[in-house]
């Protein structure tokens, strides 16, 4: 039976159209969907050819580590930033006692926020693909680069956006988003973020493909200075550039303590992204809060410009009133990130489902 063009249950849907077909070990799709997919790009006034999705080559690349309070941090290197600044904040709030502040006081927000402003400001001027720009990771997730971002935070007051730069991190030595962390019962971990960017991308499905096409072009920075429609401000290393690779904000990332894995983790949400695993983290460690805890706790976001600090639901009226007080520009909003967690303690596996959006799931398998 059909209800107003709806097949009931069990009704077998065909569509030969995407089928994929195994040949030994390699995996084929239809013959001519690079084609059609580059065809409906076209067609929408964009640019692409079959050449450029031939010449696409993933690449593997190491991961960025870094360490705080004794845990080793795993994340996601360059062309996201995600890793990369993680890491760099960690290290910056290593030298203050969040513990003795207090989980969702005005100081611990305080000193959170002073700490992401350097580093989305380093983030504008110094990440790119590493493929064509020297990206100075090691320097940027240094610990006495952080120590000399950490001696300009003023305990007592909020520093303006525009007197802050990107810093000078030691050279190199001569590198609508989902998320799905999974463990299994070897200890085996996946952090998997995949970004569409806006919802639905482009908002475009080539015919007869099945591929929603992303608009992961707007992470390219079109001119140096101006500020994307997530409101980061990007530079001449981020460039638009043939065969270069967009920057994105993406953090799966793992916590590592004595060598055993401890937490996987990642979330969506844009420039968001970063301090919503940064906020994990520091509920965890720090705040010594359980996974559902410091998966629900609100959150807090600066990315340095535009020069507001914004803070979900949750937070009394004292302590935005105290935050104000000490300069913040504070606005209170929208949620951020889902930041759907596994946390691994005494051989036993603990998962979270964030609550700020509908359909996440933790599930044991």
């Amino acid at each position: 039976m059909t209800h107003q063009g709806l097949r009931s249950a069990g009704w077998l849907l065909g569509l030969p159209g995407l089928g994929l077909i195994w040949v030994g070990a390699t995996l084929y799709a239809a013959p001519d969907i690079a084609a059609r997919i580059a065809a409906a790009v076209r067609e929408a006034g964009g640019l692409m050819t079959e050449a450029d999705l031939s010449a696409y080559r993933p690449v593997i690349r190491q991961p960025v580590r870094g360490s705080y309070r004794g845990y080793e941090v795993v994340s996601m290197p360059p062309p996201s930033s995600g890793g990369v600044h993680l890491i760099e904040i960690l290290n910056i709030l290593e030298g203050f006692d969040l513990a003795a502040m207090g989980a969702g006081s005005a100081a611990a927000i305080h000193t959170l926020a002073e700490a992401m402003k350097p580093a989305y400001a380093d983030r504008a001027t110094w990440l790119g693909d590493p493929d064509r720009v020297r990206v100075p990771v090691q320097g940027l997730t240094a610990k006495p680069y952080a120590a000399t971002l950490r001696r300009a935070i003023d305990p007592d007051r909020a520093r303006p956006a525009d007197s802050i730069a990107a810093g000078d991190p030691p050279p190199p030595e001569p590198d609508q988003t989902t998320h799905d962390s999974v463990v299994d019962a070897a200890g085996n971990a996946v952090a998997n973020t995949c970004t569409l960017n806006f919802s639905y991308g482009v908002g475009l499905v080539a015919e007869g493909t099945g591929v929603l096409l992303d608009n992961e072009m707007d992470d390219f920075s079109a001119k140096a200075g101006t500020q994307n429609p997530y409101g980061l401000v990007g530079g001449d290393a981020n460039a638009v550039a043939p065969g270069a690779r967009p920057l994105s904000s993406m953090t799966p990332t793992f916590l590592f303590r004595d060598g055993q894995l401890t937490l996987v983790t990642g979330s969506p949400g844009g420039s968001r992204i970063i301090t919503t695993v940064l906020a994990v983290i520091v509920n965890l460690v720090d705040f010594r809060m359980n996974l559902a805890e410091a998966v629900a706790a609100p959150r807090i976001h600066h990315q340095w410009k535009p020069d507001v600090l914004r803070v979900e639901q949750g937070l009394s009226p004292d302590t935005l009133a105290l935050l104000r007080a000490r300069g913040h520009d504070v606005r209170v909003g929208a949620n951020s990130g889902s930041a759907n967690s596994i946390l691994r303690s005494g051989g036993l596996l603990a998962g979270a489902a964030d609550p700020r959006q509908r359909d996440t799931l933790a599930e044991e398998y």
